[in-house]
């Protein structure tokens, strides 16, 4: 089965960046962690089943170093902006072996302590399209996943409803093996446009 995981926004800086999201469209966030390998940290928005991460570059040496961490270099040059997706495939190996995509094993320690473990691929192929999303698949209780932090949110953000994505709904198709994702397209080539969130009062759009 695959769906939507979670949605990556590159931010300069995590906390102006976190006070500007719960100030303009009422979402709170709380503390990720590091990600070492990718010269990467974070913050999260947890959403339910999923969330909203914000990441920056922690340490530019082992972020040049990565493709993804370079990735996070490029886009944060531009100020705060939408950088990337990931889909939940929990036949991730089956995946990578049909798209030759190589599977990493990933992981970061929580601020409590608890490691988070998953694996993804995707992550680090430099000619993978800007709408196109990543796999993941997590290691543990569904418990632990981001998404799951208990936390209130102004707006009364519940989950995604939908994306709004620039690109081919056909390059999408065949990267996905046809899995129905709620996805909506513009004509562009600019990747994410917006993410559409489902509040008690209707949809709340965060482009």
């Amino acid at each position: 089965m695959v769906s939507i995981d979670h949605v990556a926004i590159a931010a300069i800086d995590l906390d102006r960046a976190a006070a500007r999201l719960l100030d303009e469209v009422g979402l709170a966030s709380v503390p990720g962690g590091r990600h070492p390998r990718w010269g990467t940290a974070n913050r999260i928005v947890p959403l339910g089943d999923t969330y909203l991460e914000l990441i920056t570059v922690e340490d530019e040496m082992a972020a040049t170093a990565s493709v993804f961490g370079s990735a996070v270099v490029r886009a944060v040059s531009d100020g705060d902006r939408w950088l990337t997706w990931a889909v939940r495939d929990d036949r991730i190996d089956a995946t990578a072996a049909r798209l030759g995509l190589t599977v990493e094993a990933g992981e970061r320690a929580r601020p409590d302590g608890r490691v988070l473990r998953w694996r993804n691929a995707g992550t680090d192929d430099p000619g993978r399209a800007p709408e196109l999303p990543f796999f993941i698949e997590w290691d543990g209780p569904e418990s632990i996943h981001p998404g799951r932090t208990r936390i209130d949110h102004p707006s009364g953000a519940r989950g995604i409803a939908w994306l709004e994505l620039d690109g081919d709904p056909a390059v999408l198709d065949r990267w996905t093996d046809g899995a129905e994702l709620p996805v909506r397209f513009s004509q562009g080539s600019g990747g994410i446009r917006a993410v559409v969130l489902r509040t008690p009062n209707g949809e709340l759009v965060v482009r």
